[in-house]
């Protein structure tokens, strides 16, 4: 507990100041800088053009002039940049011709290396508009902010061993076992290949192109990769099989290995392939069809460009591809004979994140193919048309290449906009929509929070399954196990903790890594710590005497399992070195031996998007510090991590403890780390208030004045919490506070503060207490308006002298002005016809005129586009809803008047708040309690009240006259102030003045309040619109409809048996309807009216019902005859029944009571 540190104020915070938060930012804007920096350019080498995209820019008279994200939102345009692109033509083996193209524009992620915020100190962000804590890692498309989510991706070059039903839908023959390995390129695109295990021992590599499986024989890939003579693949397959270990542990495979290698080798026997060049015929035949580009190309060379491009793509040389799977057959067979258990698919251990620069590669990369594909389609045709086409024509050729080139730039920004990715391939993602989302900011808690999301996958949403969604223990220290919401998306919606992080292609520096030079430079140490490197047509051994080492789906060599410890320690000291070459975030991911448990090996890992975390190694180094190491999920699974209480975990003492949490902390995100005293609370009110707080009303921006957010919640008055945990400073949320300490007394007061009801004390409330206002921006563009291309623009008729309207000269509102519902507050003047139609304003709500901006003042067709926001002021009123920050919510049952509330015999003080002491005893929450006692110990100190949860799990060398629990420590310093050691005081009525029996416990406490407003949602109608089909009331506020009065709500009132108030609700006041009917044939519909001289009289209103018809003649078409018809009340949807009956041909027949008894034939 330390005094009141002042925080800097924006206008003077410096640059390392927002460092934490720019942590929390830094996945999505490396991720895009990566793409800026070499990700485009790879992605197009490996299509041959080369491009580079440009700054924001904006033509002005006075020549081009930087784009600011400012502007962007205020005109409702895109932040991008020109995207170009430099093609090179080569006729006939000649010198090459370079023409650039341009393809659009890119957006341009806030932040990155072409935003020219980029590097702006918040004096420059305040002066362009925007937050000095300005953060970036999104994009502005039409206006608004959009945000690519993370998604979980499944491991990369990592082979998994699973078990799925589904795989036995492959074909007869299949069974339910296969291992999958997802392979990266150098420019992100991925192919996911799976090797499916047939019952008969064989295995089939199944492979996706062009929208379909392909399945291959295993043998055959196998001597297609490598020139290998069948003894030589015999004797890889079953090399890690050996008598002598029997069933001991880490071995991994069955004497039924050898049998195994031995069908796979027949099956290629049985069809005649003996070379490699046989088997690569062999696979041409099947593929040069489908294929694009290979039509003409012989059978070999299709057969290396289908290896080449589908078969292990990470891996460039045929060998290594080779070793790969054969490693990947090793592991199907242990799988299959349960000497290795299956990998699980929904641990983070086997997971990656998707980041938006990778997104963007791949997508730009279908869409630069696509483009390809269609421009050459567009030249065959003209020259299959036009005899005379001359392909060395060059202005011919790039006239047909330009037709779709600007498509490129639409299709990315629709995809950022709309969040829809539209490709025939699928680009191997989980999914096609759902990819963005808005980034919205409500409150600071809620922004954040979308940067710090992880999505498992919108197909899981539907799935009955809940094994996606359970909390898994690989998830410690990355995953926060209370940061997510309840309902449909628990357990798939996750957030990252606060000190997870994303690896990224940039090292801590923000030097590109070179990830040639790492791969010989680990290869280098681990030769020397003795690994025996992979050489080709070497016989070798393999578990439990050796074991393999993968480095990013590579398998470098073998090490002796009695050595590796030592390696795998070697390798984490050099992590620690700062100059050792050695990445940082490597992860040394050593699975140990086994019985039947993960396949053993040493698998390395340098790829980015990991999730990494970091921890304090124990092993001390040189220089005598503690170093922080980063360990990502696979590695975490087997290493022994002790946590910092000081206590061994239970662990034994022949298994150490080699590192240490930082803190307890760090299994929390951000938004769970602002809960005080969490570890007090029972768990689910945790979750509730990491909800909550991302649905306060706070005070959402500094930059209010040039915000156009479509909606915004702002509070008026908002306060800093007297107690808050380490993590509110760190984050400098007191820039963006969402509450208010309000005097909270526990009470049970007038009955009005049932049911998490609460009272509040309506002179708090006219002095400012949680007052509010709702900011809404209405974007009107008069141009996209515009009937039959007429022009309009705003203005205001000469000829009017109301000084009473809130439109100004230039047809526009005035500011400040108070606009009450269907009042006019701006006019258009259309130029065809003259007329000056006013617009008036929406809703039951008034409201003022908070700005207006003018967009492209200077066009020649006049004044077309502004921005017009409207404030609603929004002061608490019965219904509104609060919370405290421990999951404690409620309404305002009551604006109790000052003079009536309780007042203490101490100081005097009323109380801002009454709530039930029934909210407490269910809920466990404690630490609401504790914060209650704190902040009243706080406000008579003066000081701010440190509530970081798990504090007391820390102190390993106890003080003695440390107090043992929160409350001693606060005791102390209430009674030192002569107030009740456990926060309680002795208060008076406010209606009858006498002492109350009990001690009321009373302090204060932060609460927020939260955007759900009775003002609206409350919906209320007598008459109004009917829907025309069934003459009942519509649906929907919006449109002033009902309240749907449904079947279970019918069952409720048929059970307390009040079927009058049942027949007002359903009947009466709904779809009342006198319809006539024949007695005799009991017809509904056949009923025809006979006009008459009295008809023709006008007819006379009548109040209420319709009890009294006036006369009408009816007759029944079917009967010829008006004897029998009858009038009969029912609703109206009942008639409409009978009518779609009849139009399929069934008869609904009404028998009456009072029917006559005369036939037809026997009327005069």
């Amino acid at each position: 507990m330390s005094k009141a540190n002042k925080s800097p104020s924006p206008a003077v915070a410096e640059e390392g100041d927002y460092s934490a938060l720019r942590e929390l930012f830094r996945p999505h804007v490396e991720s895009f800088d990566y793409f800026l920096d070499k990700g485009l350019d790879e992605m197009i080498e490996s299509i041959r053009p080369m491009g580079h995209v440009l700054s924001p820019m904006r033509d002005a008279r006075s020549g081009v002039l930087p784009l600011y994200p400012q502007e962007c939102r205020q005109a409702r345009i895109t932040y991008h940049g020109e995207f170009k692109v430099d093609v090179c033509f080569q006729y006939n083996e000649g010198a090459q011709i370079r023409h650039t193209f341009n393809f659009g524009h890119l957006p341009i992620m806030l932040m990155s290396k072409l935003c020219h915020l980029r590097g702006a100190d918040p004096h420059k962000l305040v002066f362009h508009g925007e937050e000095a804590t300005e953060m970036g890692g999104y994009f502005i498309c039409g206006g608004m902010e959009r945000l690519v989510r993370i998604l979980i991706l499944q491991k990369r070059n990592y082979p998994m061993g699973l078990v799925r039903s589904s795989f036995l839908k492959r074909g007869a023959g299949y069974t339910d076992k296969a291992v999958v390995i997802r392979c990266v390129q150098r420019d992100q695109s991925s192919v996911t290949i799976k090797l499916y295990y047939l019952q008969n021992g064989s295995a089939r590599l199944g492979f996706w192109l062009g929208g379909r499986e392909f399945l291959l024989p295993v043998g055959i890939v196998l001597k297609a990769l490598i020139d290998a003579s069948d003894r030589e693949i015999f004797t890889s397959l079953t090399c890690c099989y050996s008598d002598k270990h029997g069933r001991g542990k880490g071995v991994v495979s069955t004497e039924l290995i050898g049998e195994r290698a031995q069908i796979v080798l027949d099956e290629v026997r049985n069809l005649s392939l003996f070379t490699r060049t046989q088997c690569l015929v062999h696979i041409g035949q099947y593929f040069r069809s489908v294929m694009e580009g290979f039509e003409k190309d012989d059978y070999e060379t299709v057969a290396e460009a289908v290896l080449k491009d589908y078969i292990f793509v990470h891996l460039e040389n045929n060998h290594d591809k080779f070793n790969l799977l054969i490693f990947m057959l090793q592991k199907l067979y242990a799988l299959v004979d349960q000497t290795a258990s299956p990998d699980n698919a929904d641990a983070l251990q086997y997971q990656e994140a998707l980041l938006p620069g990778h997104l963007i590669t791949v997508f730009l990369k279908d869409r630069l193919q696509d483009w390809l594909r269609k421009s050459k389609r567009l030249i065959i045709e003209e020259a299959a048309k036009n005899k005379g086409f001359d392909l060395g024509n060059a202005l011919e050729i790039r006239k047909f290449l330009t037709k779709y080139t600007t498509s490129v730039g639409r299709a990315i920004e629709s995809m950022i906009k709309v969040g829809k990715v539209n490709s025939q391939s699928g680009l191997d993602l989980p999914q096609r929509d759902g990819m963005t989302i808005h980034a919205e900011r409500l409150n600071f808690h809620r922004y954040i929070s979308h940067f710090r999301s992880v999505h498992r996958g919108s197909a899981f949403a539907k799935m009955r399954t809940t094994s996606v969604r359970k909390l898994l223990p690989e998830s410690w220290g990355f995953l926060c196990p209370v940061h997510t919401p309840d309902g449909e998306p628990c357990g798939l919606l996750n957030h990252m903790t606060s000190t997870c992080c994303i690896s990224s292609f940039y090292n801590s520096e923000g030097v590109v890594k070179i990830f040639g030079e790492m791969k010989k430079l680990l290869s280098a140490e681990l030769v020397r710590v003795g690994m025996n490197p992979v050489l080709p047509k070497i016989e070798r051994t393999g578990p439990p005497e050796v074991l393999h080492v993968h480095l990013d789906g590579c398998i470098l060599g073998t090490i002796a399992s009695a050595t590796i410890e030592k390696a795998v320690n070697y390798l984490r000291t050099l992590k620690l070195l700062a100059h050792s070459g050695i990445p940082e975030d490597l992860e040394v991911g050593y699975v140990p031996l086994s019985f039947s448990g993960a396949f053993p090996g040493l698998y390395l890992f340098t790829n980015p998007a990991r999730f990494v975390r970091p921890v304090r190694n124990l092993s001390i180094l040189s220089d005598g510090k503690q170093s922080i190491e980063l360990i990502g999920p696979f590695e975490q699974a087997f290493m022994e991590i002790r946590c910092p209480d000081g206590g061994d975990g239970g662990r034994q003492k022949k298994f150490p403890a080699t590192h240490e949490e930082i803190h307890p902390t760090a299994i929390l995100s951000v938004v769970a780390n602002l809960t005080p005293w969490s570890d007090h609370n029972q768990s689910p009110r945790n979750m509730y208030q990491c909800q909550m707080a991302k649905q306060t009303m706070g005070f959402c921006g500094q930059a209010l004045k040039f915000r156009t957010d479509v909606k915004a919640f702002h509070l008026q008055t908002p306060q800093t919490p007297i107690v808050r945990t380490g993590t509110y400073k760190k984050y400098y949320m007191d820039e963006f506070p969402s509450g208010t300490n309000a005097i909270v007394a526990v009470l049970s007061y007038t009955g009005y503060d049932m049911e998490d009801a609460m009272i509040l004390n309506k002179s708090a409330v006219d002095r400012g207490m949680f007052r509010g206002h709702i900011y809404q921006t209405e974007c009107i563009d008069l141009s996209t308006k515009s009937r039959d291309n007429i022009p309009e623009t705003f203005a205001k008729s000469v000829l009017s002298r109301d000084t009473r309207t809130a439109i100004d000269s230039d047809g526009l509102p005035r500011l400040g002005q108070a606009v009450h519902p269907n009042e006019q507050y701006y006019s258009v003047h259309n130029s065809l016809t003259g007329v000056i139609r006013p617009v008036r304003l929406k809703g039951t709500e008034p409201a003022f005129i908070d700005y207006v901006a003018v967009n492209g003042a200077g066009s020649k067709r006049g004044l077309q586009k502004a921005n017009i926001r409207l404030r609603r002021v929004r002061n608490p009123i019965i219904g509104d809803k609060f919370s405290s920050r421990h999951g404690q919510k409620g309404v305002c049952s009551q604006l109790w008047p000052d003079i009536d509330m309780p007042f203490s015999a101490n100081t005097g003080m009323r109380p801002d708040l009454i709530i039930n002491p029934h909210a407490f005893p269910s809920r466990m929450t404690i630490a609401m309690l504790l914060e209650s006692m704190a902040a009243k110990a706080g406000s008579l100190h003066g000081k701010f009240i440190d509530a970081t949860p798990f504090a007391n799990s820390l102190k390993k060398d106890k003080d003695p006259r440390t107090p043992n629990s929160i409350v001693d420590e606060f005791g102390p310093m209430l009674a030192s102030y002569g107030f009740n050691y456990h926060g309680k005081e002795v208060l008076y009525s406010g209606v009858f003045g006498t002492e109350m029996d009990c001690e009321i416990f009373i302090g204060p406490v932060y609460y927020q309040r939260l955007r759900h407003m009775v003002s609206d949602k409350f919906q209320v109608r007598t008459t109004g619109r009917i829907d025309q089909i069934t003459r009942q009331p519509i649906g929907g506020r919006k449109h002033g409809g009902g309240i749907r009065f449904g079947e279970m709500e019918r069952d409720a009132l048929l059970a307390h048996g009040s079927s009058y108030l049942l027949h007002d609700r359903l009947h009466s006041c709904s779809d009342y309807h006198i319809a006539d009917v024949c007695s005799f044939c009991g017809s509904l519909l056949t009923a025809t009216m006979i006009k008459s001289d009295t008809q023709k009289k006008a007819k006379h209103e009548m109040l209420g019902l319709p009890t009294v018809r006036p006369p009408k003649n009816f007759a029944c078409q079917a009967c010829k005859t008006s004897k029998g018809m009858e009038t009969v009340a029912m609703p109206y949807v009942f008639r409409y029944l009978a009518a779609e009956l009849a139009a399929m041909n069934i008869k609904l027949e009404l028998r009456l009571s009072n029917k006559s008894g005369l036939p037809p034939s026997q009327e005069s």
